[in-house]
């Protein structure tokens, strides 16, 4: 409902407040305010949408009668789907949302102000760090970040249990670790690369306490458990091959 005639964003950091700003405001109504937030999406009232402003405070209110707006508009009639989902599903819903909006809004700037390929990325870069404010809404932030504080011991474990499985063929897995004993500074990029690593078999993430295997075929890394490798067989396993791979291989 603010138009962008009253902000002078020229900068990335600008923009990039600009939006920090907006999504405090939106994480609130979806936290914090919720009860306050669930009242005012009434499904008796017209179209509605959720705004967020630049001072960390949000509004449910009409979408804008101008057209086309002088801003992106959020995604309109949330308040129509509140009482045929399940309240942490709707919230979820528009938290997904909330994102696009947020993401629509910073690139609007961009574009407006001129932002050429280096400010673009920059401005990405500085908002992906953030948690989105779907993962705060449903809690995956919270996890994310208690698996990251294993993600050290979790990335040694990862290169010895491998290169028991792979011999030699585990040094182009080893690369980061041995970067990371080597430069403490790449830390924080180690644990980016690792952080979110899924099993193969199961989808869940490693734990730093559990022995996991790399295929040689498809370089998909597996739970030992999950495809019944113990650390003791994969000291004698040259290539391991994991089920999905040796049934491709065994067929016609």
């Amino acid at each position: 409902m603010d138009g962008g005639s009253q902000y002078n964003l020229r900068t990335v950091e600008e923009v990039f407040r600009d939006f920090k700003g907006r999504r405090a405001g939106m994480i609130k109504a979806l936290t914090t305010d919720v009860a306050e937030f669930y009242e005012q999406c009434d499904p008796e009232k017209e179209n509605l949408c959720l705004y967020g402003f630049p001072n960390e405070q949000w509004e449910v209110n009409l979408p804008a009668e101008e057209v086309p707006p002088e801003l992106p508009e959020p995604a309109l009639g949330i308040n129509f789907a509140r009482d045929g989902m399940q309240e942490k599903d709707w919230l979820s819903l528009v938290a997904v949302h909330s994102d696009a909006w947020l993401l629509a809004v910073a690139f609007y700037f961009g574009a407006r102000f001129g932002f050429d390929k280096a400010d673009r990325k920059r401005l990405f870069t500085m908002i992906n760090d953030l948690p989105t404010v779907f993962e705060i809404v449903t809690g995956s932030a919270k996890k994310q970040a208690k698996e990251k504080s294993s993600v050290s011991n979790h990335s040694s474990n990862k290169f010895k249990s491998s290169a028991k499985a792979r011999g030699s063929e585990s040094a182009k897995y080893s690369k980061s670790v041995e970067s990371k004993d080597e430069e403490e500074g790449l830390d924080e990029e180690d644990e980016d690369e690792h952080g979110e690593t899924l099993c193969g078999a199961c989808g869940e993430n490693y734990a730093s306490d559990e022995f996991w295997i790399c295929c040689d075929i498809c370089e998909k890394w597996f739970h030992g458990k999950c495809v019944k490798i113990t650390p003791a067989r994969a000291e004698h396993i040259k290539h391991y091959k994991c089920p999905s791979c040796s049934n491709k291989r065994a067929r016609p």
